[in-house]
């Protein structure tokens, strides 16, 4: 599948697969050369310098980056973020620091991966009643109790 990109700042980095079996293309900050900061607990968005152009019936998912996540604390704060087929202004990665030290973010550091995936639209019809289950209205945590 080919998917356009455009370069919004001459030095943004285009996504990049880190294995030929890569799910997701690594999306790069831009930060102007500047170091970016983060206090506990703080987020910030952060410019990747790219617009793409997801193709129609697919959607692009920000998932974070495991290295950068689970060593670092920093990860998307809305967990996984969804880029729209029809949206073309610039990919943002909004990260939290979910550690307890101040980290930082360097210009060109690898920040989040982006997934294109497909989805189905649904039409969502409104109704009296639905149909049974053998699980019914059990919620969270309600499968494999005995």
């Amino acid at each position: 599948m080919k998917v356009n990109f455009k370069k919004l700042d001459k030095n943004a980095h285009e996504p990049t697969y880190g294995s030929q079996y890569a799910a997701g293309a690594d999306l790069y900050s831009l930060t102007g050369g500047e170091r970016i900061l983060f206090e506990p607990g703080e987020t910030k968005m952060i410019h990747t310098g790219l617009a793409v152009e997801i193709p129609e019936g697919y959607a692009g998912l920000v998932y974070a980056r495991s290295g950068i996540a689970t060593k670092r604390g920093l990860a998307p704060a809305n967990k996984v973020g969804v880029i729209d087929s029809d949206y073309r202004g610039e990919v943002m990665v909004s990260l939290h620091n979910h550690s307890s030290s101040v980290q930082e973010i360097a210009d060109g550091e690898r920040i989040a991966q982006l997934v294109i995936a497909p989805f189905l639209s649904a039409e969502f019809i409104e109704c009296d009643e639905l149909s049974d289950t053998v699980r019914g209205e059990g919620g969270f945590g309600s499968t494999g109790k005995k």
